[in-house]
């Protein structure tokens, strides 16, 4: 068996020094096409793979993000993970992704960050407070929040346009003249559930109109369990808006166990996009959020280095128009 080479011996066969080499395995640093070449030619023959750790010592630069998020069985943000994981590795950045159970990140859950000198951490769908990031901050350690808003911590924030999505729905169902609305919200104290409810409310209100609102929490069970609930007590709306489109596939088996004829007796629009939402047993028409546009959005931040501008950054999405609506 071969014995494994070190960057020492590579830097030897390539005629450069040791930290050139390290630098080689960078696409951003300023080493030569020529010399970058020679020095992967060199490390693809003997198979050859830097440490991360060690060139991060040599360029300052770790080349690792953070990602800490709450919501695991959440489709959607598992769809976050995956496409921040590929598209970081398309600019030499690995991921350290770190799983919290609370609703507000403890600096003891992130620990890593600090350990592996991550240089920067996107947050999707927990709370950092404003100590914790300006602790990560004096550590050189810029946060972005990704679909989350908080204008009261000192970062960058990019997410789609909730308040306009949630309008555009209340719109949709205010055309078809629908009289008896309900919104089955997520949880209350999160960004996403506060401006989808102001921008759906806010436009019944300006029509004199009131909407229902059942007080869910992005779940699929108490979704479910709570329509179920709604109904049987002789509740029936015209239209319902599901907070995500986990909390609308609740929602969808409650009608369709109380016998409701959908879209011709009620109509159901969820939020996201996710997979699940184009199965063929759901065929749910939803709110697409530009998830790849967002993750793109995010990762121009860290490249252009601009992290402590306190960009707030929004994007539009648009319907994608199923079988629970008539239009």
């Amino acid at each position: 068996m071969r014995k494994k080479i070190s960057s020492d011996q590579i830097a030897e066969l390539a005629q450069v020094s040791q930290s050139t080499v390290s630098r080689a395995f960078d696409p951003d640093s300023n080493v030569s096409a020529k010399t970058r070449k020679k020095v992967l030619d060199i490390a693809n023959e003997f198979n050859y793979k830097p440490n991360a750790l060690a060139r991060g010592l040599i360029t300052n630069k770790s080349k690792l993000i953070g990602i800490a998020m709450k919501e695991k069985q959440n489709p959607f943000y598992y769809e976050v993970l995956s496409l921040f994981t590929q598209k970081l590795k398309d600019h030499g950045f690995s991921v350290l992704f770190v799983h919290t159970e609370n609703e507000e990140i403890q600096q003891e859950e992130i620990a890593k960050f600090w350990e592996y000198n991550v240089e920067a951490i996107i947050v999707t769908d927990a709370f950092l407070s404003s100590d914790l990031v300006k602790k990560l901050k004096n550590a050189n350690i810029p946060v972005i929040l990704f679909n989350r808003e908080n204008e009261d911590l000192q970062c960058n924030t990019v997410s789609s346009d909730n308040i306009y999505a949630s309008q555009s729905i209340a719109k949709y169902f205010y055309n078809k003249k629908h009289k008896k609305i309900l919104y089955v919200s997520g949880n209350h104290n999160t960004s996403t559930n506060r401006d989808r409810f102001y921008g759906f409310n806010s436009f019944f209100k300006q029509k004199n109109e009131e909407i229902e609102v059942i007080k869910g929490d992005y779940t699929f069970e108490t979704a479910y369990q709570l329509t179920l609930d709604y109904l049987k007590a002789g509740n029936i709306p015209d239209a319902i808006f599901g907070a995500n489109d986990i909390t609308a596939l609740g929602v969808l088996e409650a009608v369709k166990e109380i016998g409701l004829n959908i879209p011709d007796e009620v109509e159901i629009i969820g939020f996201d996009d996710i997979k699940m939402a184009s199965w063929p047993n759901y065929q749910l028409t939803t709110w697409s959020q530009p998830l790849e546009t967002m993750v793109n959005e995010t990762i121009k931040i860290l490249l252009k280095g601009d992290l402590n501008t306190n960009r707030r950054i929004k994007i539009k999405g648009n319907f994608k128009f199923r079988s629970t609506t008539s239009n």
